[in-house]
């Protein structure tokens, strides 16, 4: 496997960190959206969100909160975070090893969200029961089966 985010974490690549703990590193993207713009990346291989351990997840958000505090004691120019972490390709993930980008933003920055037409309309209460019960039964069917979580069977 040539996964560029374990050959950081292996010390094999070169990156700006800013964090390090046994269960994630945190260091600055090589692409940034702007200064001060950080991945969180797990220390164990993982391509999605589900297939990560439950600990080494709440590891990420645990620093991923903390960086955002730091971003904004930095002197960065930072009027706000965004939390993104993009899982499988369809959602725009790029390096197929969960990672959760940290994005100081600040207003006219021109990074965004571009939402599809029609969006905004509300959904009938309906509409939102039968996803609900869609995503519990998938919840109640799959519990600690993370293969089956992600489609896998």
């Amino acid at each position: 496997m040539d996964c560029v985010f374990c050959g950081i974490v292996a010390g094999e690549r070169p990156a700006s960190f800013v964090h390090r703990d046994e269960r994630v590193i945190a260091f600055a993207d090589l692409h940034p959206v702007n200064p001060g713009h950080l991945l969180v990346v797990p220390r164990v291989h993982a391509a999605g969100l589900a297939d990560l351990p439950e600990e080494d997840g709440a590891g990420m958000f645990a620093a991923a909160r903390s960086l955002a505090g730091a971003l904004r004691a930095s002197g960065l120019r930072c009027e706000g975070v965004d939390l993104l972490l993009a899982d499988g390709e369809a959602a725009g993930q790029e390096v197929p090893h969960v990672h959760l980008h940290v994005i100081p933003r600040f207003r006219g920055d021109g990074f965004g969200f571009r939402f599809p037409a029609g969006y905004g309309a509300a959904a009938t209460r309906a509409d939102l029961d039968r996803a609900a019960a869609a995503v519990s039964a998938a919840v109640a069917r799959d519990r600690g089966d993370p293969a089956r979580r992600r489609g896998g069977r």
